[in-house]
């Protein structure tokens, strides 16, 4: 499929459906490209496509279907919004750090594919005051989801949440306490961490 060149050709862009409950239109917003005047659309749309099925078969499909709705933040990135938004310090890494991230159409330099969302669940901030932290949602997705990294945010416990062919199954937080909360190699890693969410649902399926 050819990067669309009129807003037709954009428009069936969007329409592509990347999983039951996902179109590739939901994740092309971009507060950047808007305020800036670019535009955000993936330069090779089949690759995009390609990681954001993934991304949202394997991943958000099942976050939806236990929780209820998400709230998508961010998804795909442009290679020009993205260098945009990290020269204008605009909470974007470099091109290269963000290949197989947030710029879907751009493997890595492994040559992976990967795809990243940035996202809220709801129903996880709505009880914030009974759960135990942004802890408890981050090891219910470690226990239950084939996630590549995450990353959590102070707002809304908002966080980016990928799937990568190579995944690095690391979490980070810019919550308190900021930093790692694991990744491979560490004591908490491995095992259940079922004690740090109580309360939580058990995860459902969608047929």
């Amino acid at each position: 499929m050819r990067k669309p060149q009129s807003m037709r050709g954009l428009e069936d862009l969007g329409r592509v459906r990347l999983s039951q409950n996902f179109f590739l239109r939901d994740f092309l917003q971009s507060e950047i490209a808007g305020i800036y005047g670019m535009s955000n659309i993936p330069d090779d749309p089949d690759l995009a496509i390609a990681a954001g099925t993934r991304l949202c078969e394997e991943v958000l499909e099942p976050l939806e279907a236990t929780f209820g709705r998400l709230h998508i933040r961010s998804g795909y990135r442009s290679r020009e919004v993205n260098d945009f938004g990290n020269r204008h310090k605009l909470n974007c890494s470099t091109n290269a750090a963000s290949a197989a991230d947030h710029i879907w159409d751009m493997r890595d330099a492994d040559g992976c594919m990967g795809a990243t969302a940035c996202i809220v669940v709801p129903w996880a901030w709505d009880r914030r005051g009974t759960l135990g932290g942004w802890q408890s949602l981050a090891w219910w997705i470690h226990d239950h989801l084939p996630y590549a990294s995450l990353c959590f945010f102070p707002k809304l416990w908002a966080f980016n949440i990928q799937w990568h062919e190579r995944p690095r199954r690391e979490i980070r937080s810019y919550i308190e306490p900021r930093g790692l909360l694991t990744k491979p190699g560490m004591a908490n890693h491995a095992g259940s961490h079922a004690e740090f969410y109580q309360g939580y649902p058990d995860i459902a399926v969608r047929n």
